[in-house]
């Protein structure tokens, strides 16, 4: 059995070289990837995925804080640092201009792992966090908004 945890260094690795062919190649060709602002449901969609997130903030970084493996599963704590410099897609489907202002934001992974590739993986993350360090609103619009 391979280690399960050389998947998810090497797509850490990726992401802070901005490496988005590399990223890839960490995933499955069927592989899932679930988070709070989005699916993608193969190599191509997860790449894209991380890639909107790049444009957006093209200085970040990922610092994993501690790594729990079970088997063939992996639990990472991480932070994710750098500076809202693009147009960032907000829940709701707002884009929030780039704002120059530096984010670390708290996010948590499970990751499963097949042959040394990563076939599911799942971020999760405050968006309201991130939406407050970057000054996006998550306000309704005018018409949608609570009785």
């Amino acid at each position: 059995m391979s280690d399960p945890r050389r998947p998810l260094d090497r797509l850490r690795r990726a992401f802070n070289r901005h490496d988005l062919g590399g990223l890839a190649d960490t995933f499955s060709r069927g592989a899932v990837l679930v988070a709070p602002d989005g699916v993608g449901q193969d190599r191509d969609e997860i790449a894209s995925y991380y890639g909107a997130f790049i444009e957006a903030f093209p200085d970040s970084r990922c610092t994993v804080q501690s790594l729990t493996v079970l088997g063939d599963t992996l639990v990472a704590e991480y932070t994710l640092s750098g500076t809202h410099q693009g147009a960032y897609l907000m829940p709701g489907g707002g884009l929030a201009p780039a704002t120059g202002r530096p984010i670390l934001v708290r996010a948590c992974s499970v990751s499963t792992v097949e042959d040394d590739l990563i076939v599911s993986h799942r971020i999760y993350y405050d968006q309201l966090e991130l939406g407050a360090q970057i000054g996006g609103s998550l306000c309704f619009e005018e018409d949608e908004s609570p009785g």
